[in-house]
C-alpha cells in the first residue's frame, strides 16, 4: 500500500482561517488531536477542465505547470495527500491533457492521484467504450513506462478508480473481468446510491458524494446530507463490512453558475457544513478506521463546491462564496 503520512486536522485548517466563529472549530481540532486511531489519506476531487471555452473562467488553466504545482503545494499544506481527477477517454481531450500533466507533476511533488471515470452516457455501446477508455488508460498512465506512474494512488498495491456514475449503461461485469486480467488489477469503486436495493455489481467499494439526504434539496440550502451520510456509513458498516468505504466531506453545493444547473442549494452555514461532514467521518471511523476520506471539492467553481479559495466567511454574506 502507497501511504504518505497525514494530518487531517490540517484540513480542518482552510475552515478555520476564514470563519471567525472559531469556537466550535477550536474543539473539533482538539478532538481530532486526541483521537486515537489511524489517519486515511484525505484525497480531494480536483476538475482538470478550467481554460477549455464550454467552462466558467476561474482565472487559471487546468493546463498551466506552474498552477498544478500550486495546487499540489497548498493540497499538501491542508493534509491531502492526493487528487481524484475526473477523465472522460477521449472524448475529452483537454481534460485528458490536463490529467497527463498532473500526473508527471505529482510524482515529482511526492503527491497522489487517481482517475474518477465520468461514465458515458450514451444509449449504445456504453461498456464496449469503457473497456476501450481503460485500456488506453492503462497503457498511457499506469504501465511502468508512463510519465509519473509511481504517482498513481493504490490501496493494498492496487490502482483505486473511482467511477462517477451517469447512464447507468456500462456492464460493470464486464468491466471487472477485463480488469482483472491487469497486473495488478485496479479496485472499481463507485458513488453510493442510497436508493439501491444491492451492492453494485463489479465494484469493490462505495464512496459518499454530495447529497442533501431524504428531505432533498432546501431553497434555504438548510439540509446539507445528514442522514445521507449516516446511512452510507452505517450501511457499509453493517452490511457490506468487506468493502472498501470511502468517506465524504463537503463545504456546500451551488449550482448557479453551472450551464446546466438545476438551482440546488446547500449552504455553506458558516463552515459549518464542512465541519459537520468531517465530524461524522470521525464518528463512524473511530471504531473502524476507512481508509480514504474524499472532499469533493478542490475546485468545482460551476457547482460551488471548491475549497481551493477557502470556505465562505462568516457575518452578512456567509452563504455567499469567495470572489473568484
Amino acid at each position: 500500500m502507497n501511504r504518505f503520512p497525514v494530518a487531517p486536522t490540517l484540513v480542518f485548517l482552510l475552515l478555520f482561517e476564514v470563519c471567525s466563529d472559531l469556537g466550535l472549530h477550536q474543539a473539533l481540532i482538539a478532538q481530532s488531536v486526541s483521537a486515537k486511531q489511524p489517519s486515511p489519506q484525505i484525497l480531494a476531487v480536483n476538475e482538470p477542465w478550467f481554460g477549455h471555452p464550454h467552462h466558467i473562467p476561474v482565472g487559471y488553466s487546468s493546463q498551466d505547470p506552474a498552477v498544478i504545482r500550486k495546487q499540489i503545494d497548498q493540497a499538501k499544506a491542508q493534509g491531502i495527500s492526493g487528487f481524484v481527477v475526473d477523465w472522460y477517454g477521449d472524448r475529452e481531450p483537454f481534460i485528458d491533457r490536463s490529467y497527463a500533466l498532473m500526473q508527471t507533476i505529482a510524482a515529482e511533488r511526492n503527491f497522489h492521484l487517481s482517475m474518477m471515470y465520468d461514465e458515458t452516457d450514451e444509449e449504445l455501446g456504453a461498456t464496449d467504450e469503457t473497456l476501450a477508455d481503460f485500456e488506453y488508460f492503462r497503457e498511457t498512465y499506469l504501465s511502468p513506462n508512463a510519465p509519473g506512474c509511481q504517482a498513481y494512488l493504490t490501496y493494498n498495491d492496487r490502482p483505486v478508480i473511482f467511477v462517477f456514475p451517469k447512464s447507468g449503461r456500462t456492464d460493470w461485469n464486464r468491466v471487472r473481468e477485463a480488469t482483472s486480467k491487469w497486473n495488478p488489477a485496479p479496485l472499481l469503486i463507485d458513488e453510493y446510491d442510497p436508493g439501491a436495493s444491492a451492492f453494485p455489481a463489479g465494484f469493490d467499494g462505495l464512496y459518499a458524494w454530495v447529497n442533501p439526504g431524504n428531505h432533498g434539496w432546501a431553497a434555504d440550502g438548510s439540509n446539507w446530507g445528514e442522514d445521507y451520510l449516516e446511512g452510507f456509513y452505517g450501511k457499509m458498516q453493517s452490511k457490506y463490512p468487506d468493502k472498501i468505504a470511502v468517506g465524504g466531506a463537503w463545504a456546500g453545493f451551488d449550482d448557479t453558475k453551472a450551464s446546466w444547473s438545476l438551482n440546488r442549494h446547500m449552504s455553506q452555514r458558516c463552515g459549518q457544513t464542512y465541519a459537520d461532514t468531517m465530524k461524522l467521518w470521525r464518528q463512524y471511523s473511530a471504531d473502524r478506521p476507512m481508509p480514504f476520506l474524499l472532499i469533493a471539492t478542490w475546485n468545482d467553481y460551476e457547482e460551488g463546491t471548491a475549497i481551493e479559495r477557502g470556505i465562505a466567511k462568516c457575518g452578512p454574506n456567509a452563504q455567499s462564496r469567495p470572489s473568484e
